[in-house]
C-alpha cells in the first residue's frame, strides 16, 4: 500500500483538521454555537464566571470572531460556514491577507490570554478546545513568552493567524 500523499492530499488533511477545530460540536459546519460552545468549554475549564469581566470578554470576543468568520466565509447567508465556504471562503480569501485573520480573532485571543496565560495554560486551553495532546503541547510550548512568564499575546495572534491561514 502507498502511504505517499501529494501535496494536495496533505493540504485537505490539514483543512480538514483547522475545520474540525472549529466545529465544537462536531455537525459538519461552523457556527455561533460553535463558537458560544469554544467559550464555555474555557470558562469551564479554568472556573471563570460567565459574569465576571474575564467571563463576558471571552463571550463578547467569541461573538465578534464568529461575526467575523460568517462574514468573510457564510457565502449562502444561513448563518453557519460549512466546509466549502470555510475552504472558498475563510481559507482562500485570508491565505494571503492572515493580518485580516488575525484582526477577527485577536479580540477572542485576547480574552483567552486573560484567563490562560501561561504556555502551560494555553496547552490546557487547546486541549480543552479538543486538540489533540501532542500538537496542543506543541504549539502552546513553542509559543514566545514575555519576562512574566505570560505568553507574548502579539506572537499568539501571529501564531494562531498563520496555522489556519497557510498551506
Amino acid at each position: 500500500m502507498d502511504t505517499e500523499q501529494n501535496p494536495g492530499q496533505l493540504y485537505e488533511r490539514r483543512i480538514a483538521r483547522r475545520f474540525a477545530a472549529f466545529d465544537q460540536d462536531g455537525d459538519g459546519t461552523i457556527s455561533r454555537e460553535d463558537f458560544s460552545t469554544a467559550a464555555k468549554r474555557l470558562l469551564t475549564e479554568f472556573d471563570v464566571s460567565f459574569r465576571s469581566d474575564r467571563g463576558q470578554a471571552l463571550c463578547d470576543g467569541a461573538e465578534a470572531f464568529w461575526q467575523g468568520m460568517a462574514g468573510i466565509a457564510d457565502v449562502d447567508g444561513d448563518q453557519k460556514v460549512s466546509r466549502e465556504e470555510f475552504l472558498g471562503g475563510a481559507v482562500k480569501r485570508l491565505h494571503d491577507h492572515p493580518e485580516r485573520f488575525a484582526e477577527i480573532a485577536r479580540p477572542f485571543l485576547h480574552a483567552v490570554l486573560a484567563i490562560a496565560a501561561t504556555p502551560a495554560d494555553v496547552e490546557r486551553a487547546l486541549l480543552a478546545l479538543g486538540i489533540a495532546d501532542v500538537p496542543a503541547a506543541l504549539s502552546a510550548r513553542t509559543l514566545p513568552t514575555v519576562a512574566s512568564g505570560q505568553v507574548d499575546e502579539a506572537a499568539a495572534v501571529n501564531a494562531f493567524a498563520h496555522y489556519f491561514m497557510t498551506e
